[in-house]
C-alpha cells in the first residue's frame, strides 16, 4: 500500500532521507518529522552542513583519505611511518585500524575493491596511484588489510602482481578477521591484532 503524504514537500524530504544507507521509508519520515519540531536556525545550519559536505571536503593527494587539506593529517605527521603503508578499502576501514592505536604506519584508500558482478575494476580504483607511490621509492612494507572476502582476496592478488617487480615487502592482515566480513564490522581488539600478526603475502 503506498504511503499517502499530506505534503509534497514532506514526500520530496522523505524520498531523499530513504536513499541514505539502511534508511527506510518509515525511518526517513521519522526524521523528517523530528526536524520539522527543530528550531528553523537549527534545520538551516544541519542543511548548510550538508551542502558544504561535498565542496568543502577534500581528498588527500597522497593517500586518497577524506582531509581537510590537499595532504592528510596522518600522511603529514612526522611521527607516523611513511615507510609503512596499509592498504584499505575504504574511508571507514582508516577509521577503524585508527581506532585499535596499534598501527603507526600511513595509509593508501583504494576507494574499493575489484568487483566484476558490479562493474568496478582495476581501472576504477587507486591501484595505479599505489604502484606509483610505492616505485617513487621510501616505502618498505605494503599491508594489504581489505576485508577477507572474495573480492578482497581477488584485489590483494592484482595488487601483488602489481607490486611483484618493486622489492617491496608484501604482507596481508592475519586471519583473525572472520573470512566473509568486511572489515569496518570488526571489534577493534580482532583488527588490532590482525594488523600486529600481519603476515607475509604469498
Amino acid at each position: 500500500m503506498t504511503q499517502e503524504y499530506p505534503s509534497r514537500a514532506l514526500e520530496r524530504a522523505v524520498d531523499e532521507f530513504s536513499q541514505l544507507p539502511g534508511i527506510g521509508r518509515k525511518t526517513a519520515l521519522r526524521l523528517v518529522l523530528h526536524l520539522l519540531t527543530r528550531p528553523e536556525q537549527q534545520v538551516q545550519g544541519f542543511g548548510q552542513v550538508l551542502t558544504t559536505l561535498k565542496t568543502d571536503i577534500r581528498y588527500c593527494q597522497t593517500c586518497h583519505n577524506i582531509s581537510d587539506s590537499e595532504v592528510c593529517g596522518i600522511c603529514s605527521n612526522p611521527k607516523r611511518d611513511a615507510g609503512t603503508v596499509c592498504v584499505v578499502e575504504n574511508v571507514q576501514d582508516v577509521m577503524a585500524i585508527e581506532n585499535t592505536m596499534q598501527y603507526r604506519g600511513v595509509y593508501h584508500v583504494l576507494g574499493g575493491v575489484i568487483s566484476p558482478m558490479n562493474g568496478i575494476g582495476p581501472s576504477n580504483l587507486q591501484i595505479t596511484s599505489l604502484v606509483d607511490r610505492v616505485k617513487a621509492g621510501g616505502i618498505n612494507e605494503v599491508i594489504l588489510a581489505l576485508s577477507p572476502t572474495m573480492e578482497g582476496d581477488t584485489t590483494n592478488f592484482f595488487i601483488s602482481k602489481r607490486l611483484a617487480d618493486t622489492g617491496v615487502k608484501l604482507s596481508v592482515i592475519a586471519r583473525g578477521v572472520a573470512v566473509g566480513n568486511n572489515l569496518e564490522y570488526a571489534d577493534e581488539v580482532s583488527l588490532g591484532r590482525s594488523i600486529v600478526d600481519r603476515t607475509p603475502f604469498v
